[in-house]
């Protein structure tokens, strides 16, 4: 990957001028970030593709624009989503897709709907690590290029509560699910961040559901991405 370095001065003086031939005392940090455009792979279900939300304002394409506004030239995001995927639909369809590009960002966010159906949490495991490593092989096996993002809590939003499991049930089940991904996601040494605490403010806030009263809506996507953004932007500045 070709990389070009952006000098930043930061000056700061202390006490007046140096005494070292009257000159101020400079600090010099050098960051580079790539050049050229930076592919992008996000995999997942609903909430990867957006579900009723513009495509703008889904939080790969929010993510992307955010990396383009701190410089580093981001693609269009290649997603392979669908709501209503559990692990094994995803990996179906990833195998299905016969994908031989390898991309500078990969995020995965999969598992709602393995909550959602009831299904076993040791197979959630299993089928959550092969896709982990199948997010590392096409992030080039870079680790560091790999983001993955914890289950939001569906519980708080008005189709949660009107669902009869009870709030604090399917709390407790997002939330062990999401020990299960946070545990093999730190165990492969990969970016995990978790946006499900603020998913629950959607439990006071309707701005951030959808129109469909389930979904996140693009503000709710919108500080997912500021928690996720700076992760990503490290990863692909060296400093």
């Amino acid at each position: 990957m070709k990389l070009t370095a952006l000098i930043l001065l930061l000056s700061t003086i202390a006490c007046g001028k140096s005494s070292t031939n009257g000159m101020s005392k400079t600090d010099t940090t050098i960051i580079t970030v790539p050049t050229g455009e930076q592919s992008y792979l996000a995999l997942g279900d609903s909430y990867t593709i957006g579900e009723s939300v513009a495509q703008s304002s889904s939080f790969p394409y929010q993510l992307a624009a955010s990396l383009n506004s701190q410089g580093i030239k981001a693609r269009s995001p290649k997603i392979i989503a669908k709501t209503g995927w559990t692990t094994n639909e995803l990996q179906d369809a990833i195998r299905a897709e016969a994908l031989s590009t390898k991309f500078d960002i990969v995020t995965l966010l999969i598992g709602v709907n393995n909550q959602y159906r009831g299904n076993s949490i040791a197979t959630y495991r299993t089928e959550f690590k092969e896709l982990l490593q199948t997010a590392i092989s096409f992030a080039r096996g870079n680790k560091a290029h790999v983001f993955v993002v914890s289950i939001p809590d569906w519980g708080a939003t008005p189709f949660g509560k009107q669902s009869g499991r009870g709030v604090q049930e399917l709390a407790e089940e997002i939330d062990a699910f999401n020990a299960v991904n946070k545990e093999e996601t730190l165990k492969e040494g990969i970016s995990y961040t978790d946006i499900t605490p603020g998913s629950r403010n959607a439990a006071t806030n309707n701005a951030l559901v959808a129109a469909d009263g389930l979904h996140p809506s693009g503000l709710m996507y919108k500080d997912w991405v500021t928690l996720l953004a700076p992760s990503v932007y490290k990863a692909l500045s060296l400093k």
